[in-house]
């Protein structure tokens, strides 16, 4: 998958809109080029995927995430989920990834990870869904974040 993947951004609105019940792109319509550019540079948010395996691993990170994080994209695919939160945040993190796997979708997350530098940083306002396409296949979990601010820790 590269960044500009215009079915796996199909993928990534279609599942969101059948499960959140709204858009995550102003551009619907567009074309998925065009869709698939505006998520990965030009998205007001973070945005993540993980893939399905038993060690979640990353699949995708728009600019935005990539920014907050201090990953490119090669460093960026292929990391365990897990370690974009510390240690201590585990069992936070793990609760919202059950809540997704329980219900296909949840929203309101609030937590703490940890960047590249190893400096703590909250995501705030995460939504997180299930990558679910129209044959009910689940291929990961996507998540927005929609603000981002240090930790103070």
């Amino acid at each position: 998958m590269t960044p500009l993947d215009g079915d796996f951004a199909e993928l990534i609105f279609s599942s969101h809109l059948r499960l959140v019940g709204e858009p995550l792109c102003p551009s619907a319509g567009k074309s998925e080029p065009d869709a698939a550019r505006w998520l990965y540079e030009r998205a007001p948010f973070g945005r993540l995927a993980h893939d399905t395996s038993a060690d979640p691993q990353f699949i995708y990170a728009n600019s935005t995430a990539q920014g907050c994080f201090g990953y490119s994209w090669d460093e960026f695919v292929g990391l365990p989920s897990r370690l974009s939160a510390r240690p201590d945040s585990q069992a936070d993190r793990d609760a919202f990834v059950r809540a997704v796997t329980e219900h296909h979708y949840a929203t309101g997350y609030r937590g703490i990870r940890i960047g590249r530098s190893g400096e703590p940083f909250w995501i705030e306002d995460v939504t997180m869904w299930d990558l679910l396409d129209g044959e009910g296949r689940i291929h990961g979990q996507a998540a927005v974040f929609r603000s981002w601010t240090p930790a103070d820790m």
